[in-house]
């Protein structure tokens, strides 16, 4: 069963819904969404969240492919490897009107042709300087 928040939208395992829309969330985490008013700084625990959005119980976790091309030798005392990002994004639901997916930032970057998908944005820290939440969505776009 979902959880009510205040503006009367429906948090359900997974997915954010109103009236007319649903989100998704395809990222690897949890998404608090914080009131827009709330500090770029707080205190965990200190504000409650609008609402969580849930890991999607029924899709995979989006994600941008790679592929190692080799390893690389820079003296820095840390094994690395050159990359190549950018090989490919997980396979996508199909588009459903009035569903968005909430997608990790560098999947909606690469992905901006797709209209339906969203990234976290407008980032809400603990005292430490982790991200803890967001205060928007975001829409990616060139330009």
């Amino acid at each position: 069963m979902g959880r009510l928040s205040l503006n009367g939208t429906r948090c359900q395992k997974g997915r954010y819904s109103t009236l007319h829309n649903t989100v998704v969330n395809l990222t690897s985490h949890p998404v608090h969404v914080y009131p827009v008013a709330t500090p770029d700084r707080i205190e965990s625990g200190s504000i409650t969240p609008l609402c969580v959005i849930a890991l999607s119980d029924r899709h995979q976790s989006a994600r941008l492919g790679y592929r190692v091309i080799e390893d690389e030798n820079i003296d820095l005392g840390i094994p690395m490897h050159r990359v190549a990002f950018g090989t490919g994004i997980t396979p996508l639901p199909p588009p459903v009107p009035g569903t968005f997916y909430l997608v990790p930032l560098v999947v909606g970057l690469a992905a901006q042709h797709w209209d339906d998908l969203l990234v976290s944005h407008d980032t809400v820290r603990d005292l430490t300087g982790s991200i803890i939440g967001v205060r928007r969505l975001a829409r990616p776009q060139h330009g």
